[in-house]
């Protein structure tokens, strides 16, 4: 008998997942544990295996579809094996047309409902941002399930007036304008599921909350001198002392003065975070950004922080996280002076309240005062901090406060 190969449980509050790629394909022998496909959820891919040894039969889910917890992504059986799809007398059938008014008719009424079901949360805010009436819209993913995609393609379709069609005895289609072509050429990439996500977050975030930038710059001697003393003795327990680990531990003790810092707004008020939570934010290359988190980061040391970011970091470009890894974060890490840049203005990572983000080290020449307030120049190792902040929970003397609180712990790093 043929067997089903389900999308599982990726842990609470997870509901929706991405096929990411298919290792095997119609037809493919599979052997039982046998990796089949690749999903992602939160940007953290995973691996199902094949159920049962055989053939795969049949597949449901395509690649970059989202399809929900417990749902049918294939079925693996014996060749020539017939399946087992029979549904559900009380399942609407989505395949039914749609009726609509004559032509001259302006409003649509008495469109088939889609089931909210087989609507998922995202899909029915990109709707609501846009005013698109999902009964509109004709779903062609799993069981007629509406995708971001065919939202896309609906607006699209309404901008060129050639309104996407729905199933019905009668179409009604607009002739679409001619496109004007333009003089440049080029090549169109395919937006990968990661970069979706990031892309649908980021403009999230913009609209979610009002970004306000402070930046300020800190003298990293203390913290060389410190790292150069003590590296060989880390690396003798196997961890890799590195600048964000320091990075890490004062923006710890900065939370831990500045509690609000730490905190997300609700509609009920301020929810100031008990843990901290730290993301910090790893690029991968062309695959994008992932944003693991250090779980309860206040109860850690300098090496315990370093222990974290080392483990994290490897798992992260090496795909093995796993989405508890990639949630729960209350602040965020960002060392985008990795890839040479100075000072940025990172997005906020919604719903937390903030982000820092550290520039490019670099040795300039800078004015220091000694102890008996005379001035001389002086080579240091300077870096700029760049603080992000939603001016709903924080005013711009309180996140200087807690900016300088970060500034200071570096330069005085004993």
């Amino acid at each position: 008998m043929a067997s089903r190969v389900l999308a599982p449980s990726m842990g609470e509050g997870i509901e929706e997942m991405t096929v990411v790629n298919w290792l095997k394909k119609e037809g493919d022998t599979v052997a039982q544990f046998e990796v089949l496909v690749e999903i992602e959820t939160d940007k953290v891919t995973n691996e199902i295996t094949s159920p049962a040894s055989g053939v795969v039969l049949k597949v449901l889910a395509q690649k970059d579809e989202v399809v929900k917890v417990g749902s049918t992504l294939a079925w693996v059986g014996k060749a020539g094996e017939s399946l087992e799809t029979s549904q559900p007398e009380d399942k609407k059938d989505l395949s039914k047309a749609a009726t609509i008014p004559a032509p001259d008719v302006l409003e649509l009424t008495k469109v088939v409902e889609k089931p909210s079901g087989l609507i998922s949360p995202a899909v029915k805010k990109l709707a609501e941002e846009n005013q698109v009436d999902l009964n509109l819209v004709k779903g062609t993913g799993q069981e007629g399930r509406v995708t971001r995609e065919d939202i896309l393609a609906f607006l699209e379709a309404k901008k060129t007036k050639q309104p996407q069609t729905i199933s019905q005895p009668e179409e009604i289609v607009e002739k679409a304008e001619p496109i004007p072509q333009g003089s440049v050429s080029g090549t169109l990439l395919p937006i990968t599921s990661i970069r979706k996500q990031i892309a649908e977050r980021m403009v999230a975030s913009q609209h979610t909350s009002p970004h306000v930038l402070s930046v300020m710059e800190a003298d990293l001697s203390n913290v060389l001198r410190h790292r150069t003393a003590n590296k060989d003795a880390f690396a003798a327990q196997g961890v890799n002392l590195t600048l964000t680990a320091y990075f890490c531990s004062a923006i710890v003790a900065a939370l831990k003065t500045y509690p609000d810092v730490n905190s997300s707004w609700t509609e009920e008020g301020i929810l100031r975070h008990t843990a901290i939570n730290l993301g910090m934010a790893t690029a991968l290359g062309e695959g994008g950004l992932i944003v693991p988190v250090i779980k309860d980061a206040g109860s850690l040391s300098l090496q315990g922080l370093a222990q974290k970011i080392n483990d994290l970091s490897v798992r992260a470009r090496s795909k093995k996280l796993l989405p508890d890894d990639v949630k729960g974060g209350t602040f965020t890490l960002t060392n985008h002076g990795l890839a040479g840049s100075l000072f940025a203005m990172p997005i906020i990572f919604q719903p937390q309240a903030a982000i820092l983000g550290t520039g490019l080290m670099q040795k300039r020449a800078i004015v220091v005062t000694d102890e008996f307030g005379n001035d001389a120049v002086a080579i240091r190792p300077m870096i700029y901090l760049s603080l992000v902040f939603d001016h709903r929970i924080l005013d711009g003397e309180s996140g200087d406060r807690f900016l300088k609180k970060v500034k200071e712990g570096l330069e005085s790093w004993m």
